[in-house]
């Protein structure tokens, strides 16, 4: 399971994608996040997954990829599609005790269980297709008119961007940690619920400590470097917009408008 956590890693490519302005791939993003949650209906939310759909085969990334991305939240989109099935109004189709299956109770689970996904995988595929650099400058250069607010947002995007960036190496040295436990006898699959969360204690504590330990290194490293901020720093790659982030920005508004216009074509779901 912990192999499978695939948020925060890069995967090279030479698609249209990834070739896109990293601004205009994070508004598409976020974007494509917001019109999950304007569609009412499954006319609009499928208008949504071709979208989708279509994007991640332009980016050229593998389905099996994708699918890692979700599998680690399976528990939790599970979790949520059975709170959804019991909780429709309406006339039931079975009964569990107090426990009421009814239609509208099924079409809001399978709804918010797609929607959950869609946004697993929006979200997956800004990282999977832009470079930690280029994702830090497309958050700082977007949010820079906060700076009128006293906001320090090369800090935030720096911060943001660092957290991602360790998410691969994290997992990589749990599985170390895992490994050298297994070999001194530790087991991880047997037993109860409780007894596997009793087992992960001796991986969290060398965990911590490595991660703090990684964390004084990378600050050293900066202040050998005499980073001081982004005040004054200039550029190495000066990024503007294309041609091709003005196509993929001209199709996400008609997008809005298109989901906007299926909306009205039966009662919502939620």
């Amino acid at each position: 399971m912990i192999g499978d956590i695939t948020i925060g890693q890069y995967f090279p490519g030479n698609s249209f994608i990834h070739k896109m302005d990293a601004r205009a791939k994070l508004i598409l993003s976020l974007a494509i996040i917001v019109s999950l949650f304007f569609c009412k209906n499954f006319y609009s939310l499928g208008f949504v997954i071709a979208f989708i759909i279509a994007i991640v085969l332009i980016s050229k990334i593998s389905v099996k990829t994708i699918l890692k991305s979700i599998k680690p939240l399976a528990i939790i989109i599970i979790i949520t599609s059975l709170l959804n099935l019991f909780y429709g109004k309406g006339e039931p189709l079975l009964e569990i005790g107090r426990l009421k299956i009814t239609e509208a109770g099924i079409n809001t689970a399978i709804f918010m269980t797609v929607r959950i996904i869609l946004l697993v995988i929006a979200g997956s595929m800004l990282t999977y297709t832009t470079t930690p650099t280029d994702l830090t400058d497309a958050i700082e250069r977007l949010f820079r008119p906060l700076t009128v607010f006293k906001i320090d947002v090369h800090s935030i995007a720096m911060t943001t961007t660092i957290a991602l960036r360790f998410i691969p190496t994290l997992i990589e040295e749990i599985e170390k940690i895992m490994a050298a436990q297994k070999s001194r006898g530790a087991d991880f699959e047997s037993g109860g619920l409780i007894k596997k969360v009793k087992a992960l204690v001796p991986v969290l504590i060398p965990l911590f400590i490595s991660s703090f330990r990684r964390a004084n290194e990378l600050a050293y490293a900066m202040d050998c470097r005499c980073y001081r901020g982004g005040k004054g720093r200039t550029k190495m790659k000066q990024v503007k917009f294309t041609a091709r982030d003005a196509v993929a920005l001209l199709f996400v508004i008609l997008a809005f408008a298109a989901i906007i216009i299926l909306n009205g074509l039966s009662a919502a779901v939620i």
